[in-house]
Protein backbone atom coordinates (compact mmCIF):
# COMPACT_ATOMS: atom_id res chain seq x y z
CA UNK A 1 0.00 0.00 0.00
CA UNK A 2 1.24 3.25 -0.53
CA UNK A 3 1.79 6.29 1.91
CA UNK A 4 0.74 9.91 0.75
CA UNK A 5 4.06 10.62 -0.12
CA UNK A 6 3.55 8.63 -3.56
CA UNK A 7 3.51 11.45 -6.08
CA UNK A 8 0.24 13.03 -7.74
CA UNK A 9 -0.29 13.32 -11.31
CA UNK A 10 -2.01 15.56 -12.58
CA UNK A 11 -2.59 14.86 -16.07
CA UNK A 12 -3.50 17.63 -18.96
CA UNK A 13 -4.85 16.70 -22.48
CA UNK A 14 -5.30 19.86 -24.95
CA UNK A 15 -7.19 18.09 -27.57
CA UNK A 16 -5.81 18.93 -31.35
CA UNK A 17 -3.31 21.34 -30.13
CA UNK A 18 -0.27 21.71 -32.68
CA UNK A 19 3.39 23.38 -32.72
CA UNK A 20 2.03 27.01 -32.57
CA UNK A 21 2.17 27.53 -28.64
CA UNK A 22 5.39 29.47 -27.78
CA UNK A 23 7.47 27.06 -25.92
CA UNK A 24 7.31 24.93 -29.31
CA UNK A 25 8.72 28.30 -31.86
CA UNK A 26 5.15 28.74 -32.15
CA UNK A 27 2.80 31.13 -34.92
CA UNK A 28 3.88 34.21 -34.53
CA UNK A 29 0.35 35.81 -33.16
CA UNK A 30 0.20 32.87 -30.71
CA UNK A 31 -0.68 33.86 -27.02
CA UNK A 32 0.35 31.15 -24.55
CA UNK A 33 1.74 32.69 -21.41
CA UNK A 34 0.89 29.51 -19.39
CA UNK A 35 1.98 27.32 -21.60
CA UNK A 36 5.39 28.93 -21.31
CA UNK A 37 5.13 29.28 -17.44
CA UNK A 38 4.39 24.93 -17.18
CA UNK A 39 7.37 25.13 -19.98
CA UNK A 40 9.83 27.10 -17.43
CA UNK A 41 8.53 24.69 -14.36
CA UNK A 42 9.74 21.71 -15.99
CA UNK A 43 11.33 19.58 -19.10
CA UNK A 44 9.78 20.20 -22.88
CA UNK A 45 10.26 17.95 -25.50
CA UNK A 46 10.75 19.63 -28.65
CA UNK A 47 10.16 16.06 -30.65
CA UNK A 48 7.63 14.71 -29.34
CA UNK A 49 4.93 13.34 -31.88
CA UNK A 50 1.97 10.76 -32.10
CA UNK A 51 1.45 7.31 -32.79
CA UNK A 52 -1.28 7.94 -35.00
CA UNK A 53 -2.75 11.61 -36.42
CA UNK A 54 -6.01 10.81 -35.30
CA UNK A 55 -7.87 11.11 -31.96
CA UNK A 56 -8.78 7.04 -31.36
CA UNK A 57 -6.04 5.90 -32.02
CA UNK A 58 -3.99 7.64 -30.24
CA UNK A 59 -5.63 8.26 -27.50
CA UNK A 60 -5.57 4.28 -27.37
CA UNK A 61 -2.70 4.13 -27.77
CA UNK A 62 -1.49 6.30 -25.08
CA UNK A 63 -3.98 5.24 -22.55
CA UNK A 64 -3.48 1.49 -23.10
CA UNK A 65 0.73 1.52 -23.90
CA UNK A 66 -0.28 -0.42 -26.91
CA UNK A 67 0.46 0.91 -30.73
CA UNK A 68 -2.02 0.85 -33.42
CA UNK A 69 -0.18 -1.46 -35.41
CA UNK A 70 -0.61 -3.84 -32.39
CA UNK A 71 -3.65 -3.67 -31.57
CA UNK A 72 -5.48 -2.74 -34.74
CA UNK A 73 -7.16 0.42 -33.87
CA UNK A 74 -6.40 2.34 -36.53
CA UNK A 75 -9.21 4.64 -37.10
CA UNK A 76 -11.29 7.16 -34.76
CA UNK A 77 -14.81 4.58 -35.49
CA UNK A 78 -12.85 1.73 -33.75
CA UNK A 79 -14.53 -0.42 -31.05
CA UNK A 80 -11.26 -0.44 -28.98
CA UNK A 81 -12.40 -2.48 -25.78
CA UNK A 82 -13.13 -5.03 -29.29
CA UNK A 83 -9.52 -5.73 -29.88
CA UNK A 84 -8.30 -9.39 -28.86
CA UNK A 85 -5.13 -7.50 -27.26
CA UNK A 86 -7.09 -4.78 -25.91
CA UNK A 87 -10.16 -6.05 -24.38
CA UNK A 88 -8.50 -6.66 -20.95
CA UNK A 89 -5.94 -4.04 -21.00
CA UNK A 90 -5.16 -2.11 -18.23
CA UNK A 91 -5.19 1.25 -18.87
CA UNK A 92 -2.53 4.01 -17.18
CA UNK A 93 -5.42 5.31 -14.87
CA UNK A 94 -6.20 1.45 -13.46
CA UNK A 95 -2.49 0.62 -13.29
CA UNK A 96 -2.20 3.77 -10.77
CA UNK A 97 -5.88 2.11 -9.30
CA UNK A 98 -4.11 -1.00 -9.30
CA UNK A 99 -0.97 0.78 -6.65
CA UNK A 100 -2.81 2.39 -4.49
CA UNK A 101 -4.11 5.87 -6.37
CA UNK A 102 -7.88 7.31 -6.66
CA UNK A 103 -8.58 7.94 -10.21
CA UNK A 104 -10.84 10.64 -11.19
CA UNK A 105 -10.86 13.38 -13.92
CA UNK A 106 -13.21 15.49 -16.24
CA UNK A 107 -13.30 16.39 -20.02
CA UNK A 108 -11.90 14.77 -22.87
CA UNK A 109 -9.62 11.82 -22.30
CA UNK A 110 -10.42 9.04 -24.23
CA UNK A 111 -12.24 9.39 -27.84
CA UNK A 112 -15.69 10.88 -26.69
CA UNK A 113 -17.62 7.91 -28.47
CA UNK A 114 -15.51 5.33 -26.65
CA UNK A 115 -14.66 6.50 -22.44
CA UNK A 116 -13.70 3.88 -20.66
CA UNK A 117 -15.60 3.86 -17.30
CA UNK A 118 -13.82 1.09 -15.55
CA UNK A 119 -10.80 3.26 -16.06
CA UNK A 120 -11.88 5.75 -12.87
CA UNK A 121 -13.00 6.15 -9.23
CA UNK A 122 -14.88 9.25 -10.25
CA UNK A 123 -15.62 11.22 -13.16
CA UNK A 124 -16.98 14.34 -14.26
CA UNK A 125 -19.86 15.08 -15.15
CA UNK A 126 -20.09 10.61 -15.46
CA UNK A 127 -18.00 7.86 -16.53
CA UNK A 128 -20.09 7.98 -19.66
CA UNK A 129 -19.67 11.35 -20.59
CA UNK A 130 -16.36 12.99 -20.16
CA UNK A 131 -16.69 16.31 -20.60
CA UNK A 132 -20.12 19.29 -19.79
CA UNK A 133 -22.16 19.98 -22.46
CA UNK A 134 -21.01 23.47 -23.84
CA UNK A 135 -23.02 26.09 -25.49
CA UNK A 136 -23.80 25.74 -28.71
CA UNK A 137 -25.36 28.28 -31.65
CA UNK A 138 -29.10 27.88 -32.43
CA UNK A 139 -29.88 24.59 -34.13
CA UNK A 140 -28.86 24.81 -37.54
CA UNK A 141 -27.10 28.04 -38.12
CA UNK A 142 -23.24 28.31 -39.10
CA UNK A 143 -21.18 31.09 -37.25
CA UNK A 144 -18.79 31.14 -40.18
CA UNK A 145 -21.17 31.20 -42.78
CA UNK A 146 -19.50 27.80 -44.46
CA UNK A 147 -22.31 25.55 -43.16
CA UNK A 148 -19.65 22.63 -42.85
CA UNK A 149 -20.90 21.06 -39.96
CA UNK A 150 -19.03 21.42 -36.86
CA UNK A 151 -16.32 23.04 -38.82
CA UNK A 152 -17.35 26.54 -37.57
CA UNK A 153 -16.33 29.42 -35.26
CA UNK A 154 -17.24 32.46 -33.89
CA UNK A 155 -18.02 34.03 -30.94
CA UNK A 156 -21.24 32.76 -28.18
CA UNK A 157 -23.13 35.09 -26.05
CA UNK A 158 -22.09 33.12 -23.40
CA UNK A 159 -19.95 33.81 -19.85
CA UNK A 160 -16.81 32.08 -20.06
CA UNK A 161 -17.76 30.14 -16.60
CA UNK A 162 -20.66 28.26 -19.39
CA UNK A 163 -18.09 26.73 -21.53
CA UNK A 164 -17.26 23.08 -20.83
CA UNK A 165 -13.52 23.52 -20.63
CA UNK A 166 -13.87 26.74 -18.36
CA UNK A 167 -16.26 23.85 -16.24
CA UNK A 168 -13.88 21.01 -16.60
CA UNK A 169 -10.96 23.29 -15.04
CA UNK A 170 -13.54 24.28 -12.00
CA UNK A 171 -13.64 20.11 -11.25
CA UNK A 172 -9.63 20.27 -11.70
CA UNK A 173 -9.10 23.40 -9.36
CA UNK A 174 -11.47 22.03 -6.55
CA UNK A 175 -9.55 18.29 -6.53
CA UNK A 176 -5.97 19.84 -5.97
CA UNK A 177 -7.37 22.81 -3.70
CA UNK A 178 -8.60 19.75 -0.54
CA UNK A 179 -5.62 17.85 1.08
CA UNK A 180 -5.51 14.18 0.34
CA UNK A 181 -4.70 11.19 2.25
CA UNK A 182 -3.99 9.01 -0.56
CA UNK A 183 -2.01 10.02 -3.71
CA UNK A 184 -4.34 10.43 -6.74
CA UNK A 185 -4.19 10.42 -10.52
CA UNK A 186 -6.07 13.65 -11.78
CA UNK A 187 -7.14 13.91 -15.72
CA UNK A 188 -7.96 17.08 -16.99
CA UNK A 189 -9.51 17.11 -20.54
CA UNK A 190 -9.52 20.46 -22.53
CA UNK A 191 -11.48 19.94 -25.90
CA UNK A 192 -10.31 23.71 -27.20
CA UNK A 193 -9.10 24.18 -29.65
CA UNK A 194 -11.06 20.87 -31.48
CA UNK A 195 -13.61 22.05 -33.48
CA UNK A 196 -16.09 24.06 -33.12
CA UNK A 197 -14.04 26.80 -32.18
CA UNK A 198 -17.09 28.77 -30.27
CA UNK A 199 -15.66 31.26 -28.11
CA UNK A 200 -16.80 33.74 -25.08
CA UNK A 201 -16.74 37.52 -26.33
CA UNK A 202 -13.14 39.11 -26.26
CA UNK A 203 -11.31 35.97 -27.60
CA UNK A 204 -11.50 37.15 -31.18
CA UNK A 205 -10.48 40.33 -30.04
CA UNK A 206 -7.33 39.02 -28.90
CA UNK A 207 -6.01 38.18 -32.01
CA UNK A 208 -6.99 41.51 -34.44
CA UNK A 209 -7.58 39.67 -38.10
CA UNK A 210 -5.49 42.67 -39.48
CA UNK A 211 -2.41 41.15 -37.92
CA UNK A 212 -2.96 37.97 -38.43
CA UNK A 213 0.25 35.55 -40.50
CA UNK A 214 -0.93 32.64 -42.64
CA UNK A 215 1.37 29.72 -42.70
CA UNK A 216 4.03 30.07 -45.76
CA UNK A 217 2.80 27.75 -48.38
CA UNK A 218 4.54 26.35 -51.60
CA UNK A 219 2.30 26.36 -54.46
CA UNK A 220 3.85 23.05 -56.27
CA UNK A 221 4.09 21.58 -52.43
CA UNK A 222 2.31 17.99 -53.67
CA UNK A 223 3.68 17.61 -56.80
CA UNK A 224 6.48 15.15 -55.38
CA UNK A 225 4.04 13.78 -52.69
CA UNK A 226 2.88 10.32 -53.81
CA UNK A 227 -1.15 9.27 -54.81
CA UNK A 228 -1.12 7.61 -51.28
CA UNK A 229 -0.35 10.65 -49.10
CA UNK A 230 -2.21 13.11 -51.15
CA UNK A 231 -5.57 10.91 -50.60
CA UNK A 232 -5.41 12.47 -46.96
CA UNK A 233 -5.70 15.69 -47.78
CA UNK A 234 -9.35 16.91 -47.74
CA UNK A 235 -9.01 19.61 -50.63
CA UNK A 236 -12.74 20.75 -49.99
CA UNK A 237 -11.84 22.31 -46.54
CA UNK A 238 -9.19 24.70 -48.28
CA UNK A 239 -11.30 25.36 -51.28
CA UNK A 240 -14.53 26.29 -48.80
CA UNK A 241 -11.61 28.15 -46.70
CA UNK A 242 -9.61 29.73 -48.72
CA UNK A 243 -11.64 30.38 -51.69
CA UNK A 244 -14.04 31.88 -49.35
CA UNK A 245 -11.53 34.49 -47.78
CA UNK A 246 -12.01 32.79 -44.49
CA UNK A 247 -7.89 31.81 -44.18
CA UNK A 248 -7.02 34.55 -41.69
CA UNK A 249 -10.39 34.01 -39.53
CA UNK A 250 -9.84 29.88 -39.04
CA UNK A 251 -6.04 30.73 -37.84
CA UNK A 252 -7.90 33.27 -35.44
CA UNK A 253 -10.63 30.98 -34.27
CA UNK A 254 -7.65 28.54 -33.99
CA UNK A 255 -5.67 31.25 -31.85
CA UNK A 256 -7.97 32.02 -29.68
CA UNK A 257 -9.05 28.49 -29.00
CA UNK A 258 -5.33 28.01 -27.94
CA UNK A 259 -5.65 31.23 -25.63
CA UNK A 260 -9.04 29.88 -23.98
CA UNK A 261 -6.96 26.62 -23.73
CA UNK A 262 -4.23 28.31 -22.15
CA UNK A 263 -6.27 30.74 -19.88
CA UNK A 264 -7.85 27.13 -17.90
CA UNK A 265 -4.43 26.04 -18.19
CA UNK A 266 -3.33 29.11 -16.14
CA UNK A 267 -6.09 28.32 -13.39
CA UNK A 268 -4.86 24.74 -12.82
CA UNK A 269 -1.57 25.91 -12.47
CA UNK A 270 -2.75 28.94 -10.14
CA UNK A 271 -4.67 25.94 -8.02
CA UNK A 272 -1.54 23.40 -8.08
CA UNK A 273 0.76 26.32 -6.59
CA UNK A 274 -1.87 27.66 -4.20
CA UNK A 275 -3.04 24.40 -2.70
CA UNK A 276 -1.36 21.40 -0.64
CA UNK A 277 0.10 19.12 -3.28
CA UNK A 278 2.37 21.73 -5.14
CA UNK A 279 5.21 19.76 -3.63
CA UNK A 280 3.99 16.20 -4.76
CA UNK A 281 2.71 16.70 -7.66
CA UNK A 282 4.11 15.21 -11.05
CA UNK A 283 2.54 17.04 -13.96
CA UNK A 284 2.33 15.75 -17.78
CA UNK A 285 0.73 17.98 -20.48
CA UNK A 286 0.52 16.22 -24.08
CA UNK A 287 -2.24 16.47 -27.20
CA UNK A 288 -3.11 13.69 -29.14
CA UNK A 289 -2.00 15.21 -32.71
CA UNK A 290 -0.73 17.57 -34.31
CA UNK A 291 -3.22 19.91 -36.90
CA UNK A 292 -2.93 21.41 -39.84
CA UNK A 293 -4.67 25.10 -40.77
CA UNK A 294 -3.82 25.01 -44.09
CA UNK A 295 -0.20 24.00 -44.81
CA UNK A 296 -0.03 21.59 -47.97
CA UNK A 297 -3.33 22.52 -48.72
CA UNK A 298 -4.80 20.68 -45.61
CA UNK A 299 -6.49 21.29 -42.98
CA UNK A 300 -7.44 18.88 -39.62
CA UNK A 301 -5.01 16.19 -38.62
CA UNK A 302 -5.13 12.92 -40.86
CA UNK A 303 -2.21 12.66 -42.48
CA UNK A 304 1.68 11.75 -41.56
CA UNK A 305 3.57 14.95 -41.94
CA UNK A 306 4.72 17.17 -39.43
CA UNK A 307 2.03 19.47 -38.68
CA UNK A 308 -0.64 16.66 -38.30
CA UNK A 309 2.19 14.53 -36.21
CA UNK A 310 4.00 17.09 -33.94
CA UNK A 311 2.71 18.27 -30.06
CA UNK A 312 3.36 19.43 -26.98
CA UNK A 313 4.61 17.13 -24.58
CA UNK A 314 5.38 19.01 -21.14
CA UNK A 315 6.47 16.80 -17.78
CA UNK A 316 6.92 19.11 -14.71
CA UNK A 317 7.27 18.04 -10.99
CA UNK A 318 9.37 16.32 -8.48
CA UNK A 319 12.68 14.95 -9.97
CA UNK A 320 12.08 16.76 -13.27
CA UNK A 321 15.01 19.43 -15.17
CA UNK A 322 13.03 23.08 -14.78
CA UNK A 323 13.06 25.38 -17.66
CA UNK A 324 14.87 22.76 -19.75
CA UNK A 325 14.05 21.49 -23.67
CA UNK A 326 15.10 17.93 -24.89
CA UNK A 327 15.76 17.28 -28.41
CA UNK A 328 15.75 13.52 -28.20
CA UNK A 329 12.87 12.03 -30.42
CA UNK A 330 9.83 11.03 -28.10
CA UNK A 331 6.12 9.66 -28.51
CA UNK A 332 2.86 9.88 -26.91
CA UNK A 333 3.50 5.49 -26.52
CA UNK A 334 6.49 6.80 -23.70
CA UNK A 335 4.27 8.48 -21.06
CA UNK A 336 2.36 5.26 -19.53
CA UNK A 337 6.26 4.13 -18.66
CA UNK A 338 7.10 7.44 -17.58
CA UNK A 339 4.34 7.75 -15.33
CA UNK A 340 5.05 4.65 -13.75
CA UNK A 341 8.92 5.26 -13.30
CA UNK A 342 8.36 8.45 -12.23
CA UNK A 343 5.82 7.22 -9.33
CA UNK A 344 8.45 4.46 -8.20
CA UNK A 345 5.84 1.83 -9.79
CA UNK A 346 6.53 -1.76 -11.16
CA UNK A 347 7.38 -1.13 -14.90
CA UNK A 348 4.83 -3.05 -17.11
CA UNK A 349 6.62 -5.64 -19.36
CA UNK A 350 3.89 -5.66 -22.31
CA UNK A 351 4.34 -1.34 -23.17
CA UNK A 352 5.55 -0.26 -26.70
CA UNK A 353 7.00 2.90 -24.77
CA UNK A 354 10.13 3.59 -23.28
CA UNK A 355 10.30 5.65 -19.89
CA UNK A 356 11.48 9.29 -20.44
CA UNK A 357 12.96 9.54 -16.87
CA UNK A 358 16.62 9.79 -17.73
CA UNK A 359 15.84 13.02 -20.05
CA UNK A 360 13.60 14.16 -17.64
CA UNK A 361 16.73 14.32 -15.00
CA UNK A 362 19.25 15.02 -18.14
CA UNK A 363 17.67 16.82 -21.06
CA UNK A 364 20.86 16.89 -22.80
CA UNK A 365 20.74 13.20 -23.80
CA UNK A 366 19.97 11.64 -26.71
CA UNK A 367 19.11 8.35 -28.43
CA UNK A 368 19.14 6.64 -31.41
CA UNK A 369 15.39 5.41 -31.87
CA UNK A 370 13.60 7.61 -33.98
CA UNK A 371 9.41 8.37 -33.30
CA UNK A 372 7.00 6.17 -34.90
CA UNK A 373 3.76 7.07 -36.41
CA UNK A 374 0.94 5.40 -38.05
CA UNK A 375 -2.00 5.90 -40.23
CA UNK A 376 -4.34 3.36 -41.22
CA UNK A 377 -2.77 -0.14 -41.51
CA UNK A 378 0.75 -0.06 -43.37
CA UNK A 379 1.07 3.85 -43.72
CA UNK A 380 4.17 4.84 -41.45
CA UNK A 381 6.33 7.55 -40.59
CA UNK A 382 9.54 7.94 -38.45
CA UNK A 383 11.06 10.96 -37.49
CA UNK A 384 14.65 11.74 -36.03
CA UNK A 385 16.15 14.92 -34.87
CA UNK A 386 16.83 15.38 -38.66
CA UNK A 387 14.39 13.19 -40.93
CA UNK A 388 11.52 12.60 -41.76
CA UNK A 389 11.33 9.02 -43.55
CA UNK A 390 7.46 7.82 -44.79
CA UNK A 391 6.39 4.29 -46.21
CA UNK A 392 2.75 3.65 -47.19
CA UNK A 393 1.54 0.23 -47.63
CA UNK A 394 1.55 0.84 -51.51
CA UNK A 395 5.10 1.07 -51.38
CA UNK A 396 5.87 4.97 -51.87
CA UNK A 397 7.65 7.07 -50.27
CA UNK A 398 8.56 10.60 -48.84
CA UNK A 399 11.79 11.59 -47.22
CA UNK A 400 12.35 15.40 -45.73
CA UNK A 401 15.64 16.60 -44.13
CA UNK A 402 14.62 19.31 -41.91
CA UNK A 403 17.84 20.59 -41.50
CA UNK A 404 16.90 22.31 -44.80
CA UNK A 405 13.50 21.90 -45.48
CA UNK A 406 11.23 22.18 -41.64
CA UNK A 407 8.31 22.84 -43.94
CA UNK A 408 8.82 19.50 -45.54
CA UNK A 409 8.53 20.46 -49.46
CA UNK A 410 11.07 18.79 -50.99
CA UNK A 411 10.63 14.46 -51.23
CA UNK A 412 14.14 13.15 -51.49
CA UNK A 413 12.73 9.56 -51.57
CA UNK A 414 13.76 9.08 -55.07
CA UNK A 415 17.36 10.29 -54.92
CA UNK A 416 19.58 7.96 -54.76
CA UNK A 417 21.93 10.39 -52.93
CA UNK A 418 19.52 9.35 -50.26
CA UNK A 419 19.48 5.59 -50.24
CA UNK A 420 21.52 5.46 -47.35
CA UNK A 421 19.57 7.72 -45.01
CA UNK A 422 16.38 5.21 -45.74
CA UNK A 423 19.26 2.25 -45.06
CA UNK A 424 19.10 3.48 -41.81
CA UNK A 425 15.95 3.87 -40.23
CA UNK A 426 14.04 1.19 -42.20
CA UNK A 427 14.24 -1.32 -39.93
CA UNK A 428 12.10 0.25 -37.57
CA UNK A 429 8.90 0.12 -39.35
CA UNK A 430 6.94 -2.21 -38.12
CA UNK A 431 6.80 -6.07 -39.47
CA UNK A 432 3.80 -7.45 -38.17
CA UNK A 433 0.64 -5.87 -38.25
CA UNK A 434 -2.92 -6.26 -36.78
CA UNK A 435 -5.75 -6.45 -38.23
CA UNK A 436 -7.82 -3.61 -37.89
CA UNK A 437 -10.24 -3.37 -35.25
CA UNK A 438 -13.89 -3.41 -36.34
CA UNK A 439 -15.99 -0.08 -35.78
CA UNK A 440 -19.19 1.96 -35.48
CA UNK A 441 -20.57 2.01 -38.64
CA UNK A 442 -22.10 5.24 -38.82
CA UNK A 443 -20.50 7.23 -35.83
CA UNK A 444 -23.07 10.17 -35.10
CA UNK A 445 -21.74 13.43 -36.43
CA UNK A 446 -20.52 15.51 -33.82
CA UNK A 447 -24.28 17.35 -32.55
CA UNK A 448 -26.30 14.35 -32.65
CA UNK A 449 -23.25 12.93 -30.31
CA UNK A 450 -24.23 16.04 -27.62
CA UNK A 451 -27.55 15.38 -27.84
CA UNK A 452 -26.67 11.60 -27.14
CA UNK A 453 -24.79 12.83 -24.22
CA UNK A 454 -27.06 15.16 -22.89
CA UNK A 455 -29.38 12.33 -23.04
CA UNK A 456 -26.95 10.14 -20.53
CA UNK A 457 -26.83 12.54 -18.70
CA UNK A 458 -30.73 13.29 -18.02
CA UNK A 459 -30.39 9.46 -17.31
CA UNK A 460 -28.02 10.24 -14.56
CA UNK A 461 -29.80 13.12 -13.43
CA UNK A 462 -27.06 16.01 -13.59
CA UNK A 463 -28.81 17.65 -16.18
Amino acid sequence: MLVAAQPNILFISVDDLNDWITPLGGHPNAKTPNFERLAEMGTTFTHAYCPAPACNPSRVALMTGIRPHRSGVYENNSVWRNSPRLSKALTLPQYFRLHGYYATGSGKIFHTNFPDPDSWDEYYPSKRVQRPIPPLPAEGTSLNGLNKGHFDWGQLDFEKEEFSDWVVADYVVEHLSKPSDEPFFLACGIYLPHLPWYLPEGYLERFPIEEIQLPNSFINDLDDVPEAGRKNVRFGDHQDIAGNGQWEKAIQGYLASMSFADDCLGRVLDALESGPHSDNTIIVLWSDHGWHLGEKSAWRKFTLWEEATRLPLIFAGPGIAKGEKCYAPANLMDVYPTLVDMAGLEIKEDLDGQSLRRFLEDPSQMWGRPSLTTWHKGNHSLRTPRWRYTRYTDGSEELYDHANDPKEWTNLASDPNYDSVKASLVDWFPTEEAEVVPGIANPPPFFERLEWQRGILREEGKL
